[in-house]
């Protein structure tokens, strides 16, 4: 109900049934407290469109000459999907009043841009204290990382003799563990390579993208950090134009824009590096091809409802 009508359902109907009893509209009027215009208005809407007539209305006025036209509202919501900035600068792009375009963007239910994530666009979904997003289909979006993890010395490092021994596998190098977690299913590919150099992240590209497609997933997009051998590396950029994939880039200082594949790291390293005390590398690595099998069929994940990523592929 309008929060100043006088009258509900039930009292319009109750005018209509004591008219037809025989009262008289001033005796009606006042006995329900409000004037004999009122109730000659519900009769009248009575009789011309039964009792639909005595629901609400909306107070829009039939005609709004100096509304915006249909298509320069097109184009507000157009540019500011492409741009994702507020009123104010929407304002200066297109010539229009900020006032304007704030009613144009809140009429047509454009989303704050605290709603939606800044590199995609897309909706995002609050849980907790987190914001996450989802692509609608697998191979959408491709979420690549690397995980740099220090060696494990042969005999075991610290963990395995203690603090005193910390210098333990000082200066023996590490393993770029190279990660790539499929945006909708959060299905993960993982290889522990040499370095992080072009030649190499191109050629894990190439192998997870074979590895996607083998699983009936076709990568469309690829979104990676603004590290330069997938800004401006020639090998990279080769094989994202072999396969059709289109780059994108997290937006700088805003790590968690690529929050998948850094939370893939998290638990990777919570739950498989650093979660028991390896006695020499070589086990380390062995380990990690049934550890990703496990994490992509077997581990209930969180924002999965509690089934593995393997659900959502065959969904």
């Amino acid at each position: 109900m309008h929060s100043n009508a006088r009258t509900t359902l039930h009292a319009r109907r109750l005018i209509v049934t004591r008219r037809a009893a025989g009262w008289s509209p001033a005796c009606i009027a006042e006995q329900l407290g409000i004037s004999r215009a009122t109730v000659h208005k519900w009769l009248s809407r009575h009789r011309r469109e039964g009792d639909a007539g005595l629901l609400d209305r909306s107070s829009r006025p039939h005609r709004s000459p100096r509304r915006t036209p249909v298509e320069v509202e097109d184009r507000i919501l157009a540019v500011r999907r492409r741009v994702r900035r507020g009123p104010v600068h929407l304002a200066g792009l297109l010539g229009l009043p900020a006032s304007t375009i704030g009613r144009v963007l809140r009429r047509r239910d454009e989303p704050a841009l605290a709603a939606v994530d800044p590199l995609t666009g897309l909706p995002v979904r609050r849980r907790h204290t987190g914001i996450r997003y989802e692509r609608p289909r697998p191979g959408d979006l491709l979420h690549v990382d690397v995980k740099k993890l220090g060696r494990v010395p042969d005999g075991g490092g610290w963990r395995v003799h203690g603090r005193t021994e910390a210098a333990r596998g000082r200066g023996i190098g590490y393993d770029y563990l190279h990660v790539a977690v499929d945006d909708r299913t959060r299905i993960a590919y993982v290889e522990a390579l040499p370095d992080e150099k072009d030649l190499t992240c191109a050629g894990f590209l190439h192998r997870a993208v074979a590895w996607f497609r083998d699983r009936g997933v076709v990568v469309l997009r690829v979104l990676t950090d603004n590290a330069k051998v997938y800004r401006v590396g020639g090998n990279w950029r080769a094989v994202c134009v072999a396969l059709g994939i289109r780059r994108r880039f997290t937006k700088p200082g805003c790590p968690w824009t690529n929050g998948k594949a850094e939370r893939f790291n998290r638990t990777l390293q919570h739950e498989f590096a650093y979660a028991r005390a390896w006695t020499s590398n070589t086990d380390r690595l062995t380990a990690l091809p049934d550890w990703v099998e496990h994490y992509n069929t077997r581990r209930a994940h969180s924002a999965l409802g509690g089934q593995p990523p393997a659900t959502r592929l065959a969904a």
